[in-house]
């Protein structure tokens, strides 16, 4: 994959689709690196006419990696985070939508669609919200507000757990497939069961590309240490859509009604039996749904 510099780092980028076509970036959750979107989810989108970008975040995938910040203690700033006490992080999700401003400026792109999964959506809330001129269309995915109330801000303890686990080496291939496996067997849809070979060949392809422990608990703390946005939610212009799984275990359906209620005009969609993952059969629905969002915004 090309890299570019963006914002004072270089970002892995992959650009598919006519070069004529409406541009849609799509960016990542946490510690994932781009290789993370599933094939059909992008085939999908591209067959609708789109030019999809796809990149890996800082400190994720072939992205720099900032190696010299220092490792965060992450109990400790959940804590302090629920106590609504400041917390302070290496980076914030402001500097990480910068990133995605720096990358639309190096491909030449003026104005695009914007799709954002988990804290991918959170970086491009922050997007819509500080670059309204760049943002055509908001799609925000399983993603949250920043809200510390307990019921928003958390879901369940076993996901929580899962998330915070240590995950091994980037180097041990089988092992880093192995924790994936007990990851979204955790956050996963269980409306939505998949097949398991074909779960364990899309996780191969995310752990070649590398998952860096280190880098994932820092943007952790970008999370925790951007604190409440509602306010800043508040300001979207971007027409916007809220997409949710009603069984997700990770991040509640409160916070995906919570994203709705802070940002004007939002459209809510949830959808029982989804948790905090793509399952196949979902795919090519959830993708018409954002097709067909981007081209209302579009057209409006």
């Amino acid at each position: 994959m090309p890299k570019l510099a963006a914002n004072g780092i270089e970002l892995e980028y992959d650009v598919r689709g006519d070069l004529g076509a409406p541009p849609l970036l799509l960016i990542m959750g946490l510690g994932m690196p781009a290789a993370m979107w599933p094939d059909a989810f992008v085939d999908a989108l591209l067959a609708q006419g789109f030019r999809v970008v796809t990149f890996d975040n800082r400190d994720s995938g072939g992205s720099t990696r900032l190696a010299g910040l220092r490792v965060p203690n992450i109990p400790a700033a959940i804590a302090r985070a629920l106590l609504r006490r400041k917390v302070r992080a290496p980076y914030t999700l402001d500097d990480m939508a910068a990133d995605t401003v720096g990358l639309l400026d190096g491909l030449g792109i003026e104005r695009t669609h914007v799709v954002g999964v988990s804290m991918g959506g959170m970086i491009a809330q922050v997007l819509a919200a500080r670059q309204p001129q760049r943002v055509t269309s908001l799609t925000s995915i399983m993603s949250s507000t920043g809200n510390p109330q307990r019921k928003i801000a958390f879901g369940k303890r076993r996901a929580l757990g899962a998330i915070l686990h240590v995950p091994p080496p980037a180097s041990d291939i089988p092992a880093t497939v192995a924790h994936l496996e007990r990851l979204f067997g955790v956050i996963g849809s269980p409306g939505f069961p998949q097949d398991p070979a074909a779960l364990r060949q899309h996780f191969e392809r995310v752990a070649q590309r590398g998952l860096y422990r280190e880098g994932t608990a820092r943007q952790m703390m970008a999370i925790l240490g951007s604190g409440d946005r509602r306010e800043l939610l508040r300001s979207i212009t971007a027409p916007t859509s809220v997409i949710h799984g009603g069984d997700d275990p990770l991040v509640p359906l409160a916070a995906g009604l919570d994203t709705a209620r802070c940002i004007r005009g939002a459209r809510l969609e949830v959808i029982m039996g989804m948790g905090h993952d793509f399952p196949p059969e979902l795919m090519t629905s959830v993708a018409a749904k954002i097709g067909d969002h981007c081209r209302a915004a579009a057209a409006a």
